[in-house]
């Protein structure tokens, strides 16, 4: 009986530590505008989706720039910038987002 009690607490214990224990990654408010357009980034042509976290530029993976309405429109990121609420994560100087919502522009009174 006590072996199997022991067998018990052993198997419980190390089952706790196998479970794969994922962070969940951190919503943040950022800046979202065209890479190219408004943030001046170089290393791709055209117009790409990017955000800027703590004064430095990453281009977007996860979601484009048309996702989000047209770019080139009077309030679209190759016009202007906007903010975005994301969650992901750097990987490889890019910015992997698991959600991106755009929040809406501030009005100027």
């Amino acid at each position: 009986m006590k072996s199997i009690v022991t067998l018990l607490f052993i198997l419980t214990f190390s089952l706790g530590f196998a479970q794969d224990k994922k962070e969940t990654p951190k919503t943040q408010i950022v800046e979202a505008s065209c890479g190219q357009c408004q943030f001046g980034m170089k290393s791709k042509s055209g117009c790409d989706l990017a955000v800027r976290i703590d004064g430095k530029s990453y281009f977007v993976e996860g979601t484009k720039l048309d996702d989000h309405g047209d770019a080139h429109a009077e309030d679209g990121f190759c016009s202007a910038i906007r903010k975005a609420e994301v969650s992901g994560e750097i990987v490889n100087e890019k910015y992997v987002a698991t959600s991106f919502k755009l929040l809406p522009q501030e009005k100027i009174r």
